[in-house]
C-alpha cells in the first residue's frame, strides 16, 4: 500500500503541491473566522439535571440567574445616596429591552446581599437575550461599552463577560505562542538538519495542519457547539505533531538518498518505512483522542474533534504533500546548508548504543529505581481535589476576575450564587394547597444545615422555584454535601425537583465524568493494545507500553497537583492557585498524553522489531534500535516542547495547566520511560517480549508494521553473549 502511495505521490508530485497550495488558500480564508463561531467554556453536560433546571426556569420565570454582573462603586457615596441610585438605575433603564431582558438591583429588591459591607458598592444582575452562549455574548457586545456611570467605578463580570474575556485571552495567547514558537522551532530544526531548506519543511506541514484544522472546526461549528479552548489544542498539537512527523519523514528521505536511492525509489522507500510508521502513529493518537468524544461535555468533544483533525491532517500532509515536495527537491533538500552535514545513516556503536547497553547490564536495578521515582512523583495525585472553572482562571487584570473577587471579598453573600430547586408541580401553583406545600418545602430547605436562607423566588403555572443561599465556595466538597442534603428533603406531593446553580452543575460534571470514565479507559486500552500489536507483533509489549504509560501519566498528574492545586511554583509560572483541578483537564491530558506517548513507542520499537527480525537477538536489537532512533526521538521531544512551553505562559489558567502538563509528560516519557524503562524491561523480557501464538504471528505477518531499511543483514552479525554487553563509560 505505502509503496503504491510512494509511486503515486512521486508521479503526480507537482499536482499534489498545487492541490496543497489551493487547500491552504481555501482553508485559510474559511478557517480565519472560526473564533466567531465558537462558544465560551463548554464545561457542562447538556443533559445534566442542572442544565434542565436552568432551561425550565428560563422558560417559566422572567427572572433567572444573571448572565452578567456589573459592580458599581463610589469612593464618597453609599448605596443609600439617592444620586447613586438614580445614576445606576437610569443607566440600566436606558439599555435596549430587546438585548437586556431582565435586571435585578439592590434598590428594587431590597436584598442586603446586593450591597457591599461598606455600602459603597452594589452590583446589578443582567439577563441577556439569547438561546445559547453565543447569542448571549452577541447581546453583551451590544451593551458592554454602555454600562459605565459617570462618577462611579464600573466593573463587568459574570458568566458571559468572563467567557468573552477568556476567549479573547486564549486568542491572544495563541498568537503569542505561535509568534514565539515558529522562530525558535526553525532555529532548532536548522540545528537538527544543518540546512535551511530541510528545516523549513516540517514547519510548512505544521502550518498546513493548523489552517486545515481551523477550517474543520469552523465547519463543525455550523452543526454543533465547539468550545473556544479547542483552538489551543489545534494550534499547539498541529504544530508539534506535524514537526514530529516531518522530522521523521525528512530524516528518512535523506537517509535513503545517502544510501544512493534517488527519485521515485527514495520516496517509495521513505513511505514504506517511516511513512508507514507515521501513519500508524497518527491513527493511534487519533484513536486515543476520540475517547474524549464519549463525554457529554462541549469542552471535551471539541478537544476531541480539534485534536483528531490536527493529528490526521498532520499525518496526511506528511504522507502526501511532504513527499511530493521532497520529490521535487531531490538532493536540493540539503541546499542552503550552514555547515558540513553529518551522515543521515545512523551508525552502530555510538552514544545511544552504549547507553542502551549500560541500562541493560542492570535491568532489575534500573527498572526498580525508575518505577520508584515515578511513584514518588505520582504521590500528590492521592490528594487531588476537583473544582469547576471560574473567573479565577483569568489574569488579575481581567474585569471578570475582579468582579468574582469583589463578590467574594466585599459582599456578605453572593446573591448570584444560589442552589435553585426548580419544581414541576402536580397542579397549578397558585392554589391554596400548592402554596401551602411550597411554603412547607421552602421551610424544610431553610432548616437544612449549611443553608443561610431559602425562599420561593418564582411561581408560574405548574412551575415553582425555591432559591437557597449558603456560605462558602460554590465549587467545593462542602457545597456538594449541602446539595445532597437538599436533594434528600421530601418534595411537595407529586412534584419533581430539578436542582440547578453552580454547585449543581459542578456536581453533575463529576457524576458524568465518573460514569463515562471506565468506558473511556476500556476503549483506550483495547484499541491501543490492538494497534500496538500490529506495530510490534507481540502480545506482551503492548501490555508493557500501557503499564508504562499509566505510570508516566500518574507521575505527570502528581506533579500537576503539586504545582496547580498546592501552589508550588505559582510565582515562577505566574498564577494564583485555586486549590483544585478542573476535572475536564485530566481527562483531556490523559487521552492526549496516552496517544502522543505512543508516537515514540511506535518509532522506537518499530526499529527494534526490524533489528530483531534481522539479528534474532533481543539485546542487540534494542541497542541498535535505540541508536538509530535516539537522536531523532530526543530532537522530536525537544521540538514538541517548544510550542507547549509557550502555552505554559498563557494568561488563562486552563491553558497554562495544559502547557505545563504536556511538557512534564513529554520530558518524563523521553527520559525515564524511553531511555531507562524501555531498554531495561526489554532486556528482562528477552525473546519472550516478541512472542505471539501462531495465529497471531500470521496476522502480524500479513497486516503488521514491519519497517525495513532495505539493507541486508550483515553477514558477520552474531547474537552477543552476556559478556559482550559493554559497560557504560
Amino acid at each position: 500500500m505505502f509503496e503504491k502511495l510512494g509511486v503515486f505521490v512521486y508521479t503526480w508530485r507537482k499536482a499534489m503541491l498545487g492541490l496543497t497550495l489551493l487547500f491552504a488558500v481555501v482553508a485559510g480564508a474559511y478557517g480565519v473566522g472560526v473564533f466567531g463561531d465558537m462558544v465560551p467554556n463548554g464545561f457542562e453536560a447538556r443533559d445534566a439535571e442542572s442544565r434542565q433546571a436552568a432551561e425550565l426556569a428560563e422558560k417559566a420565570f422572567p427572572q433567572r440567574a444573571p448572565d452578567a454582573v456589573i459592580v458599581y462603586r463610589s469612593a464618597d457615596r453609599t448605596v443609600d445616596d439617592s444620586t447613586f441610585r438614580t445614576a445606576v438605575q437610569n443607566r440600566i433603564a436606558a439599555l435596549p429591552k430587546d438585548v437586556v431582558t431582565g435586571s435585578v438591583d439592590f434598590w428594587t429588591t431590597g436584598a442586603p446581599d446586593l450591597a457591599s459591607r461598606d455600602r459603597h458598592a452594589t452590583y446589578v444582575g443582567l439577563n441577556l437575550a439569547g438561546a445559547d452562549d453565543n447569542a448571549k455574548q452577541d447581546s453583551y457586545l451590544k451593551i458592554k461599552d454602555r454600562l459605565g456611570v459617570d462618577g462611579l467605578r464600573s466593573v463587568r463580570g459574570g458568566n458571559t463577560p468572563a467567557g468573552y474575556e477568556a476567549g479573547n485571552q486564549v486568542g491572544s495567547d495563541l498568537g503569542m505562542a505561535e509568534g514565539l514558537s515558529f522562530p525558535v522551532l526553525f532555529i532548532l530544526l536548522v540545528i537538527v538538519f544543518g540546512g535551511l531548506v530541510a528545516a523549513s519543511l516540517p514547519l510548512v506541514v505544521g502550518g498546513l495542519s493548523i489552517l486545515g484544522s481551523m477550517a474543520v472546526l469552523r465547519l463543525l461549528a455550523q452543526f454543533t457547539d465547539i468550545s473556544v479552548f479547542a483552538m489551543s489544542l489545534v494550534t499547539i498539537l498541529g504544530l508539534a505533531v506535524a514537526i514530529d512527523y516531518g522530522l521523521f519523514i525528512v530524516s528518512r528521505y535523506r537517509e535513503e538518498t545517502e544510501r544512493g536511492r534517488e527519485g521515485a525509489d527514495a520516496i517509495v522507500h521513505t513511505l514504506a518505512t517511516a511513512g508507514r510508521t507515521v501513519a500508524v502513529s497518527g491513527i493511534t493518537v487519533a484513536v486515543a483522542l476520540a475517547s474524549m468524544s464519549f463525554f457529554p461535555f462541549v469542552f471535551l468533544k471539541s478537544m476531541s474533534y480539534g485534536g483528531i483533525a490536527a493529528v490526521l491532517l498532520s499525518m496526511v500532509f506528511s504522507l502526501i504533500a511532504l513527499p511530493a515536495a521532497l520529490g521535487v527537491l531531490g538532493h536540493r533538500v540539503n541546499a542552503l546548508s550552514l555547515w558540513k552535514q553529518r551522515s543521515a545513516v545512523p551508525g552502530d556503536g555510538g552514544f545511544w548504543y552504549r547507553l542502551a547497553h549500560g541500562v541493560m547490564r542492570r535491568p532489575i536495578a534500573v527498572t526498580a529505581v525508575a518505577v520508584a521515582l515515578l511513584l514518588v512523583l505520582a504521590a500528590p495525585l492521592l490528594k487531588i481535589d476537583f473544582g469547576a472553572n471560574d473567573a479565577r482562571q483569568l489574569p488579575e487584570t481581567a474585569e471578570g476576575r475582579q468582579v468574582f473577587e469583589m463578590l467574594a471579598d466585599d459582599f456578605d453573600g453572593d446573591g448570584a450564587k444560589t442552589i435553585d430547586a426548580v419544581l414541576k408541580l402536580s397542579g397549578p401553583a397558585d392554589t391554596p394547597a400548592q402554596q401551602s406545600e411550597l411554603t412547607a418545602y421552602a421551610t424544610r430547605l431553610d432548616s437544612v444545615a449549611g443553608v443561610r436562607n431559602a425562599q420561593i423566588t418564582g411561581v408560574e403555572g405548574t412551575m415553582a422555584r425555591v432559591s437557597v443561599s449558603y456560605d462558602g465556595a460554590a465549587v467545593s466538597k462542602s457545597s456538594r454535601e449541602l446539595l445532597d442534603r437538599l436533594r434528600a428533603e421530601p418534595k411537595p406531593p407529586g412534584a419533581t425537583a430539578y436542582f440547578g446553580g453552580e454547585t449543581a452543575a459542578y456536581d453533575d460534571t463529576l457524576r458524568k465524568l465518573g460514569a463515562v470514565l471506565p468506558w473511556m479507559l476500556l476503549y483506550i486500552a483495547v484499541s491501543t493494545y490492538l494497534l500496538l500489536f500490529l506495530a510490534f507483533g507481540s502480545v506482551l509489549l503492548p501490555l508493557k507500553a500501557i503499564v508504562m504509560n499509566l505510570l508516566s501519566l500518574s507521575a505527570t498528574f502528581g506533579i500537576l497537583v503539586w504545582i496547580f492545586q498546592e501552589g508550588h511554583l505559582s510565582g515562577v509560572l505566574g498564577f494564583d492557585p485555586t486549590g483544585n483541578i478542573e476535572p475536564n483537564m485530566p481527562i483531556m491530558l490523559f487521552a492526549l498524553i496516552f496517544g502522543l506517548s505512543m508516537d515514540y513507542e511506535v518509532f522506537l520499537l518499530s526499529r527494534v522489531r526490524e533489528q530483531y527480525d534481522r539479528l534474532g537477538d533481543p539485546t542487540a536489537a534494542v541497542a541498535t534500535g535505540v541508536q538509530r532512533t535516539g537522536r531523532l526521538i530526543t530532537s522530536a521531544a525537544l521540538l514538541m516542547c517548544v510550542p507547549l512551553a509557550a502555552m505554559a505562559f498563557s494568561q488563562v489558567l486552563t491553558m497554562k495547566l495544559f502547557g505545563v502538563g504536556m511538557v512534564v509528560a513529554i520530558v518524563l516519557d523521553a527520559t525515564i520511560v524511553r531511555i531507562l524503562l524501555v531498554p531495561a524491561i526489554m532486556r528482562l523480557l528477552g525473546h519472550a517480549g516478541w512472542w505471539a501464538p501462531g495465529p497471531l504471528r500470521k496476522l502480524y505477518a500479513r497486516f503488521g508494521i514491519q519497517e525495513s531499511d532495505g539493507e541486508p543483514a550483515p553477514a558477520e552479525a552474531e547474537p552477543p553473549t552476556e559478556s559482550d554487553v559493554p559497560a557504560l563509560t
